[in-house]
């Protein structure tokens, strides 16, 4: 399956969260053997990391999974715009599934 393109926007000093249904064929993918990572970088080829979503899956029979970054770490970001991705993975990565990509805008906190 082709990764999926869905723009985000994390609000810097907030904390940020998505959740997501993965299927396959129309039918919700089993994922009692995967887990899920994520990476923010500030291009796709860098080589820097400006941030890691913490990545869990929620109802495994559902395909049920959530990502989310803290406040603590969105307000260490800088405003401007990102690229990030979000994969499934078992162990060893013997299967590696990228889930979705895009861009993640973060916009500038006023309240300090």
């Amino acid at each position: 399956m082709a990764a999926g393109k869905y723009d985000i926007v994390i609000d810097q000093g907030s904390g940020f969260g998505l959740d997501l249904t993965v299927q396959e064929s129309g039918t919700a993918k089993d994922l009692s053997d995967y887990s899920v990572r994520g990476q923010v970088r500030p291009t796709v080829t860098s080589d820097t990391l400006t941030a890691s979503f913490t990545g869990v899956v929620t109802n495994a029979a559902q395909g049920k999974i959530n990502v989310s970054l803290a406040p603590s770490i969105t307000a260490a970001m800088s405003a401007g715009k990102y690229f990030y991705d979000v994969e499934i993975h078992t162990s060893g990565d013997s299967i590696v599934t990228r889930l979705l990509q895009g861009t993640a805008v973060v916009s500038p906190e006023v309240t300090r």
